[in-house]
């Protein structure tokens, strides 16, 4: 058992971490399709910080931990009694579809990190602000489903969350019109 919290201890670690990077990456993206908008020399100089931000944090935190968190999750799921049985369960059926979009959305965002570090910048800050959600959704899903162990009831708590990004997301709106309306 001991073995097991450890497993489960070390995998949660790198949940967490994998998250992390996945959350900063794309507000690194969001600066960066930013400042391309701004003169230069400032333009290149922040592009340049930027690529470097993002190489660091890409593959030295956010590739190892979803490395790391999907080797433990595996090592839990088929090397132990209790996953063998979560196996069964069809909450962890719906919990394996949401960390399959979660690798979606990390391939995806490594696509978008390629391009950026090729200087090739084919969306807006806007895109990139909304495209955070992504990750926000799949860690409140799964988060929901690992609790509740139910396979139904994460849908309240997305739905609750996708209510809350819409709240924010037209409060943001209000005030980007106030500022602008001021200057």
């Amino acid at each position: 058992m001991k073995m097991y919290e450890y497993l489960k201890s070390l995998h949660l670690i790198f949940v967490i971490t994998w998250f992390a990077g996945l959350f900063y990456i794309v507000r690194l993206f969001v600066y960066h399709a930013e400042a391309k908008d701004k003169p230069e020399p400032e333009q290149s100089i922040l592009i340049r910080q930027y690529q470097l931000m993002q190489y660091r944090l890409w593959y030295i935190i956010t590739w190892p931990s979803a490395i790391l968190a999907s080797f433990f999750a595996f090592w839990l799921l088929f090397f132990t009694e209790i996953g063998k049985v979560w196996l069964t369960q069809p909450w962890m059926h719906v919990k394996l579809g949401f960390v399959f979009l979660l690798y979606l959305y990390h391939f995806k965002c490594h696509r978008i990190f390629v391009e950026l570090q090729n200087n090739e910048v084919k969306h807006t800050s806007g895109f990139f602000r909304l495209w955070n959600e992504g990750a926000t959704i799949i860690l409140f899903a799964v988060v929901f489903l690992v609790i509740l162990k139910n396979a139904v009831n994460w849908i309240f708590g997305v739905i609750g969350i996708i209510l809350f990004s819409v709240l924010l997301m037209l409060g943001y709106k209000f005030y980007k019109r106030i500022r602008e309306k001021n200057n």
